[in-house]
């Protein structure tokens, strides 16, 4: 999930017949109108913007299977993806999935209100291995601690590190070549979020069944097939502390014959990296493209 705002898919969610069905839906979980909280949003992952991200992209890969006749061999989904993947495959029911992503973004606000304020996720790209592990050993050498959050594609990741650390770290980046790109915060996929893991293992997903998906999911945190419902629960509690591997699961996905990727929902990243575009054929099936006029076939006889 990346910055889904309310102008660039508002025209989609209000306009479009399936997402108008499953917000609907989605309102009568929650208790309130999706579209009207994520119209008024300030932040660019409140509760509100995960749920409509959610929605939209539920509803686009209906949508494509609707209109552009693309039934999934495999399905993936990387990081916020886990939970779309989910309810996606049938893992979880819609309004499970809804209600699931509602409640740990309260548990995540509430989390990172107290806990690990001073940590954020830096993005970067254009550092090859043999660039960046001298960065890395520098920033281990001046008492910095950092980890993996995100292997992206070949000199693309995301770190995470101490925001007192940061300024060094973007400088020392574009020392060697490298762009710089975004700090997130909250973070995200840590092992030091152990206290997250345990407080939605034990208190959030007992709530909710899970089921064998009806399409196999390849993890995004080591590109296994995953085929039952405690390997798609394990992959949803396990985002918070495990780093997205992105590049392994695009290997499955070749390992399996994969030609066309669908990518569903607003995305600036994870279609668009070099391992995803020299692999596949990539359909990116956005909210711009469901609201394209489309010609209507011609009746038989006419």
């Amino acid at each position: 999930m990346g910055p889904s705002r309310f102008p660039e898919v508002g025209r989609f969610m209000v306009g479009n017949p399936i997402a108008r069905r499953l917000l609907r839906r989605a309102d009568e979980v929650l208790g309130y109108s999706v579209v009207d909280r994520f119209a008024d949003a300030d932040t660019d992952y409140d509760e509100a913007a995960q749920v409509a991200f959610l929605v939209n992209c539920l509803a686009l890969a209906e949508w494509a299977q609707q209109h552009l006749d693309e039934v999934p061999a495999v399905c993936t989904g990387a990081s916020f993806g886990q939970k779309t993947v989910a309810g996606y495959t049938g893992a979880l029911s819609f309004e499970d999935t809804v209600l699931l992503t509602a409640r740990l973004a309260r548990v995540l606000d509430d989390y990172f209100r107290t806990e690990h304020t001073d940590i954020v996720t830096q993005s970067f790209v254009r550092v090859p291995d043999d660039r960046l592990e001298p960065v890395l050993a520098e920033l281990t050498a001046r008492g910095e601690w950092y980890e993996f959050a995100c292997h992206l594609d070949a000199g693309f990741h995301m770190v995470n590190l101490r925001q007192s650390a940061v300024d060094w770290f973007v400088t020392r980046l574009r020392s060697v070549g490298g762009l710089p790109l975004y700090a997130m915060r909250p973070p995200m996929h840590s092992s030091l979020f152990t206290g997250l893991h345990a407080t939605v293992r034990d208190e959030i997903l007992p709530e909710f069944t899970f089921a064998d998906p009806a399409v196999p999911i390849v993890s995004d945190q080591t590109g296994e097939l995953l085929t039952t419902a405690d390997q798609v629960r394990t992959l949803v509690l396990d985002g918070f502390v495990r780093p997205v591997r992105w590049p392994d699961a695009v290997a499955t996905l070749r390992d399996r014959s994969v030609g066309k990727v669908l990518v569903v929902g607003q995305d600036a990243m994870f279609g668009r990296v070099e391992c995803v575009v020299r692999s596949f054929e990539v359909v990116a099936v956005n909210p711009r493209l469901a609201m394209q006029p489309r010609r209507q076939p011609v009746p038989a006889g006419r």
